[in-house]
């Protein structure tokens, strides 16, 4: 590593800062006293801007952070890398091990990004309108949004959905809602991921069964559910049962989808929400990870063979504003994964090694005032996953803050895409920001901070332990705290909110109302009376018994006896709703309330 400075090495010069730390080669020693000095002497860094009204005349009390709060040197050299660094092993090349640059050799000029859209409001039939506009206007998959009564597994019309029916997504309650969600939709030929938690079996199999119903072949068919409950209780805080047997249920989908659906992929380890709550990229990034860890961990317990299922894991991280620093995150988060499946589980297959991963843009960074600046925000944090190498990608709507989308700005997110995909250049070769003293600096530090946080979670005994200690609950509150200490200081601007605001008229925006509430709760009434009752109750029943079981039995070369994904599909098949079969488990599992930790 460069040789660090002692504090009798230190100067008084005006240029004291400019190594942070290190010892300048002789031309950087050059540079700083004959071009750099000068300039400073004219022209002090501002790190805020003009707009800010905060005047630093002296620039070394000038502080620039990533928005993580990361430090920034003002420039970067060779001598900011390991003395060891070269291109061969800490690179590598596009599809060979570190995978830094890409898990695909021939990056996007083989297979662009997916071109995603997250959609879903109101009614089925509503959403599936949506989904046909999209994919008449070159959305490549489609990414469904549920409500919250879906997401936290009640039905329409039960007392604890009043308010929220179609709101925040689509209103899913049975197999019938979900048959017209994909009405006239090849599901064979079109990818789906399904941003679904708790009840991520149930809604699976409702999917599994429609496409079985269009005659599509479930061997062929492709798409994700994120099915990623610890990042639940880490950060978005939408479960249902303790951790322990919402953990089973996961891995139950992992032996299930192995087996009969080896192109799904049955989970998304998701960073999203964990940024989303306030953490740094860096807690993003480790957590994210330590997560897909502990999936891992607890498959192998169950007897599942890394290999099997190792190559159906994804994952889904948030692009948010500060360019370099989210390019960094993506970039390390392969290699390390690499490293971890390796040499910690001993994969052998190298899919298995591969981390493919969704990218979505920042709804926390898009604020209600001038809401139009959002367009730029989007774009820019789209281009950071494009060359920090996503696999697939979904641009928020610039009115994401203030309700669901409108039509015309739905366009505009996937138009966003596309303008970077054809548009812009940056796909025509593999890693372009590759070998950048300062991008190949922050990867590295992403890295060692990741395994840090390693170290930790493992000492308290993994993520589960760690979540129920409050340990990376409280790591987020405190960052997320720091950034708005920041914003409120003016030490980070944002353009429109604390800085640059003007007066603006309300825009035009989705409004739901419930009319969807009575439309759905009037379908299920008539559903309850025409399906066949006893069957319902003879499926939830062995759905009941499978759930208490021991999930480790053996497996008569397909799945455990205990697995509930069969009992699952057997209840939709029945038309068993969302609610019925939460309720279900509700009865063998219970509920979860989180313990505060102060």
């Amino acid at each position: 590593m460069p040789e660090k400075l002692s504090k009798t090495d230190v100067s008084e010069s005006p240029v004291d800062d400019v190594f942070s730390g290190r010892r300048p080669t002789a031309a950087e020693k050059q540079w700083a006293e004959k071009v750099l000095a000068p300039t400073l002497e004219k022209s002090p860094e501002h790190p805020i801007g003009k707009g800010s009204g905060v005047n630093l005349d002296d620039h070394r009390h000038a502080r620039f952070t990533t928005i993580s709060g990361v430090p920034v040197r003002r420039l970067y050299t060779q001598a900011d890398l390991p003395e060891d660094w070269d291109h061969e092993h800490y690179l590598g090349f596009p599809g060979q091990s570190p995978f830094t640059r890409g898990i695909h050799a021939s990056g996007y000029r083989g297979k662009l990004f997916t071109m995603r859209q997250f959609s879903g409001f109101a009614s089925p039939e509503e959403t599936n309108q949506r989904y046909k506009y999209l994919l008449e206007h070159g959305g490549g998959g489609l990414s469904v949004a549920f409500d919250l009564p879906t997401l936290m597994g009640y039905d329409s019309d039960h007392p604890a959905s009043e308010g929220e029916v179609g709101k925040c997504g689509v209103a899913i309650d049975s197999l019938e809602d979900m048959e017209i969600l994909f009405s006239a939709i090849d599901l064979e030929k079109t990818t789906v991921s399904m941003t679904i938690n708790s009840p991520a079996s149930v809604l699976w199999a409702m999917y599994l069964v429609v496409a079985e119903k269009q005659g599509a072949d479930w061997k062929k068919i492709s798409g994700t559910i994120q099915n990623d409950i610890l990042k639940e209780y880490i950060a978005q805080k939408e479960y249902i049962y303790p951790p322990e047997p919402s953990m089973r249920l996961v891995v139950d989908t992992f032996e299930f989808g192995s087996r009969y659906t080896p192109r799904f992929n049955t989970i998304s380890i998701s960073g999203y929400h964990i940024r989303e709550a306030g953490s740094t990229a860096l807690q993003e990034l480790a957590f994210t990870l330590y997560d897909g860890i502990e999936y891992v961990e607890w498959a192998r317990r169950r007897g599942l063979d890394v290999d099997e299922f190792g190559p159906r894991l994804s994952f889904f991280f948030n692009a948010h504003n500060d360019f370099f620093e989210e390019i960094a995150k993506y970039r390390a988060a392969r290699k390390i994964w690499a490293q971890v499946m390796k040499e910690r589980f001993g994969a052998k297959n190298q899919r298995t090694w591969l981390m493919r991963f969704h990218t979505q843009t920042a709804g926390v960074s898009l604020p209600a005032q001038q809401p139009m600046n959002n367009i730029a925000r989007v774009a820019l944090q789209a281009l950071a996953a494009v060359l920090g190498g996503t696999q697939s990608l979904h641009c928020d709507a610039y009115d994401e803050a203030l309700a669901l989308p409108t039509e015309d700005a739905a366009r505009i997110a996937l138009r966003t895409q596309q303008i970077i995909a054809y548009e812009s250049g940056v796909t025509q070769t593999v890693d372009p920001l590759g070998g950048s003293f300062f991008l190949e600096n922050l990867t590295l530090q992403m890295e060692k901070g990741a395994f840090d946080y390693f170290g930790k979670l493992d000492a308290m005994g993994g993520m589960v332990k760690a979540i129920e200690r409050g340990y990376p609950q409280k790591e987020i509150a405190e960052a997320s705290y720091q950034y708005q200490r920041a914003v409120e200081a003016k030490e980070k601007i944002v353009v429109g909110v604390n800085d640059f605001t003007v007066e603006e008229e309300s825009p035009n925006i989705l409004y739901i109302d419930e009319t969807v509430a009575r439309q759905q709760s009037a379908k299920l009434k008539t559903l309850r009376s025409r399906r066949s009752n006893d069957e319902v109750h003879r499926a939830l029943d062995a759905l009941k018994r499978a759930a208490a079981q021991d999930p480790k039995a053996e497996s008569n070369g397909n799945v455990a006896p205990a697995n509930t994904m069969p009992h699952i599909l057997d209840a939709v098949r029945a038309y068993a709703t969302v609610g019925e079969i939460c309720d279900a488990l509700r009865e063998v599992y219970g509920t979860y309330t989180e313990t505060s930790v102060t």
